[in-house]
């Protein structure tokens, strides 16, 4: 498996997993609108998509949108998407992918990157505490990069 920053040429490769995602969150499929969203937030530099491909095929994906801390000065980078094919599920591409945001993040000067899940969703809070997140009363996970 191998982790890279998605650059709009990957957009083909992205929109399918962004569009799987979507509709595990009950959206119907678009993918159209999948690659045209993924399009404008690059173009716009709104968002990083870091992309996990393995036997030449697109697995996963992790989308990071950035936020600011006043109180603290600093970056904060806020985890909105991470999907992984459901063929590629349960071998580490999720950690690996999780991993990549963070070291992301922290080479980017980032104070913490933080992420929100339903919970009801006990595999995805088993991976974030597994890889070292803190979870708390308001559904909000934060890594402390510092």
């Amino acid at each position: 498996m191998h982790i890279t920053r998605a650059t709009l040429v990957d957009i083909d490769a992205v929109a399918p997993l962004f569009d799987a995602y979507r509709r595990f969150y009950g959206q119907p499929s678009d993918l159209q609108r999948a690659r045209e969203w993924l399009q404008a937030r690059m173009q716009a530099n709104e968002s990083i998509v870091l992309l996990a491909t393995g036997g030449g095929k697109a697995v996963g994906f992790v989308q990071l949108y950035p936020m600011f801390s006043s109180v603290g000065t600093a970056r904060t980078w806020i985890l909105n998407d991470l999907y992984v094919d459901a063929r590629a599920r349960r071998g580490g591409v999720a950690r690996a992918l999780l991993d990549a945001a963070a070291d992301f993040a922290r080479n980017d000067g980032a104070r913490s990157i933080v992420l929100e899940t339903t919970r009801d969703n006990a595999p995805a809070r088993a991976l974030y505490r597994n890889a070292g997140w803190h979870e708390d009363e308001t559904q909000w996970y934060s890594l402390a990069l510092k």
